[in-house]
């Protein structure tokens, strides 16, 4: 079985955690956190990210357990770390998901329980997919997005780099969302986004700048 640590110690980490479990692939060496969360689902707490340049020769895979809103910034900054050291980051495919013909799916992102992609859709770097999300065919997703638990995405939508679809959102076909853009949870995208923001609604309308 191939070593595995998890980045992080949340809610988003215990889903992950939980999944590597089932999967039967990895052993999870630990998680890391700037708190010591105790053990999670009998997982050990081995120190914050510092400790990775001590270890990194024993285990060589991380997976990022980080899945608030608005941290592709530190998601990205902890990536990068990380790689510099050696540190390659594999894509996790929870065992109850759909994965059709003819997608692919980039390092370091994570699809979980639920969740079904269909045919000639491709997946960015970094990408969360979160529980029961249905991505129709030909889709094609930027690096670090989060779809959030829920969302329904029509054939042929693109988004650009660090999206956030909130829970249960909707895309119609054919629409573009371009980068830096928030969808709140509930809301429905019936025209594509192009300006990077905050968008809320059904019909969506922009709200307002990312801060």
């Amino acid at each position: 079985m191939k070593e595995i640590i998890v980045i992080g110690g949340g809610g988003h980490a215990k889903v992950i955690i939980s999944i590597l479990k089932r999967l039967k692939e990895y052993e999870i060496s630990g998680y890391t956190d700037k708190k010591d969360k105790g053990p999670i689902l009998g997982v050990k707490y081995l120190g914050d990210d510092s400790i990775l340049i001590n270890i990194k020769e024993k285990n060589k895979h991380c997976v990022l357990g980080i899945g608030q809103i608005k941290t592709a910034a530190v998601r990205l900054k902890i990536v990068e770390s990380l790689k510099k050291i050696g540190y390659d980051f594999p894509v996790i495919i929870a065992p109850t998901a759909i994965i059709n013909e003819d997608v692919s799916i980039a390092e370091g992102s994570v699809v979980m329980d639920g969740v079904v992609i269909n045919a000639g859709t491709k997946i960015g770097k970094f990408s969360i997919i979160n529980t029961n999300c249905s991505i129709d065919h030909d889709c094609i997703l930027g690096d670090y997005n989060h779809i959030a638990p829920g969302v329904t995405l029509s054939g042929n939508v693109k988004t650009g780099d660090r999206v956030l679809l909130g829970t249960g959102s909707c895309v119609i076909q054919e629409k573009k969302i371009v980068s830096d853009c928030i969808v709140a949870a509930g809301s429905s995208v019936q025209k594509s986004l192009v300006k990077s923001g905050i968008y809320r609604g059904n019909p969506t309308k922009f709200i307002k700048k990312v801060s």
